[in-house]
């Protein structure tokens, strides 16, 4: 079992110290696309599901997306007529994965037409059970652009819930699809969105001993994946800045750590600050301005603040043991850190200035990583107890504590942008030391394996792409 967590991977920064200098892979990540999205229409609904159990018996029927004629296209799926297949698939796939509906696909569903559409046969729909539809179109423009249009029906009403569209580049037509489940989660749940974010983290490889950890990048589904430095150099602990633009990560460079933003449209990297001492966790704050790192002086570890643009440092915790891994709360007013000033890893929560230091879990065990919400109402973190590592979430107060996971090695909280589902890291036992992602939702009865090329730790889920 991994020693823990203080630093989120410490030892393992040491194993690395003397790895080469770091190195951008030669792969790009393209900017996001210019989207053109119309109005939604909120007329004719039957009110939103506050529910799961509602969410779950919900019957939402996605038949392939029609097109108007099957035109060759540069998409990876193919022309018009099969992107309305793997359009459709994706949805299904964004609706069943997150825990709360359970969609038929394009599979098992009658085709449609052009005129389907906008006006379905409610009848024959409501024939095969459907309670909800989506109807959606595929065109191919002059300049080789893509037109998707994406429409939710409340079939027992026979009315039009909502609807969109949207504009793109043929090769990136999956947004398109998770655009889609975007609006259908939002129309029925009432929350935000959370299908069209990526997720950066850790890709790992080789032996336990010996692990090459490389930064990486890709869809919240896992789709598009790419690598973004070439292992030469170790990479941890990675976090999207607020606008999406950058990721905030540390690299430990000939023994010396550094922490580094990289700034995903021009595939290029700035070095914020290199301290000199084993350096742990990088994160921004709420409007990208600061960000907080740990670092260990003459045998303690304390919490620091640095400018995005680099510069001096400022000090916000000054107590013997280890203070790491802050976490700002969505306002920007508060941090949330795990300290072992009492004797034991526990969560403490403090002023952005570092005033008003104090510990709020008191739920038995320890806790580590912990990670304020997005929406603000929960703190997620590690939890430690009963031989194993499970991931938990609090209230900001330390009340209603709740263990969501109980893995032998769960750890390393991110939220989705909408703060209903945490995804993790998972390690197996035994001398692989195999990991992977996971996400669980808020019930904690919803587990999921996020598929990853090879084995991942450190994830972090940036907010909703605009």
């Amino acid at each position: 079992m991994k020693a823990l967590l203080m630093a989120a991977g410490m030892s393992a920064v040491l194993v690395g110290a003397a790895a080469d200098a770091q190195q951008i892979a030669p792969a790009s990540i393209l900017p996001p696309p210019q989207i053109q999205q119309k109005p939604a229409d909120t007329g004719g609904l039957t009110g939103s599901v506050s529910d799961d159990s509602a969410w779950v018996d919900l019957g939402i029927d996605i038949p392939s997306f029609a097109t108007p004629a099957d035109v060759p296209t540069q998409a990876s799926a193919g022309g018009t007529a099969a992107l309305g297949r793997a359009i459709a698939d994706v949805i299904t796939a964004d609706l069943k994965n997150n825990g709360l509906f359970k969609p038929i696909g394009p599979a098992k569903l009658p085709a449609i037409g052009m005129g389907d559409v906008t006006q379905p046969d409610f009848p024959g729909w409501s024939s095969r059970g459907a309670e909800m539809l989506v109807h959606g179109s595929v065109r191919a423009g002059s300049d080789g652009s893509l037109m998707v249009s994406c429409y939710l029906y409340d079939v027992r009403l026979q009315q039009q819930l909502t609807k969109a569209a949207w504009t793109f580049t043929a090769g990136d037509w999956r947004r398109a699809a998770h655009k889609c489940s975007d609006v259908i989660y939002s129309r029925l749940s009432g929350e935000s969105p959370f299908f069209d974010s990526r997720i950066a983290y850790i890709a790992e490889t080789g032996p336990k001993d010996h692990r090459m950890k490389r930064l990486a990048i890709m869809d919240s589904d896992g789709a598009n994946h790419r690598f973004i430095t070439t292992g030469q150099a170790m990479a941890l602990t990675p976090r999207f800045s607020p606008d999406y633009k950058k990721i905030l990560y540390l690299s430990y460079l000939n023994g010396r750590p550094r922490i580094y933003i990289y700034d995903i449209a021009s595939s290029s990297q700035r070095l914020v600050a290199e301290t000199g001492n084993p350096t742990f966790a990088p994160r921004w704050s709420p409007d990208g301005k600061w960000i907080l790192y740990s670092m260990a002086v003459a045998g303690n570890t304390n919490i620091y603040r640095i400018s995005a643009s680099g510069g001096s440092s400022q000090k916000l915790t000054d107590t013997p043991g280890i203070n790491v891994g802050g976490s700002y709360s969505p306002d920007g007013n508060r941090i949330v850190f795990e300290s072992d000033r009492g004797g034991s890893q526990q969560i403490y929560v403090m002023n952005a200035d570092g005033s008003n230091q104090h510990r709020i879990s008191f739920f038995g065990g320890k806790a580590a990583t912990p990670e304020w919400s997005p929406r603000g109402d929960q703190i997620a973190f590690t939890r430690i107890g009963g031989g194993g590592f499970g991931i938990a979430v609090t209230d900001p107060n330390g009340s209603g504590a709740r263990t969501l996971t109980h893995g032998w090695q769960d750890e390393a909280p991110t939220w989705a942008p909408n703060g209903r589902i945490i995804q993790f890291f998972r390690s197996e036992r035994g001398a692989a030391g195999r990991s992977s992602l996971w996400q669980v939702d808020l019930t904690g009865s919803h587990e999921r394996r996020l598929p990853t090329p090879v084995d991942g730790s450190d994830p972090s889920w940036g907010p909703i792409r605009q």
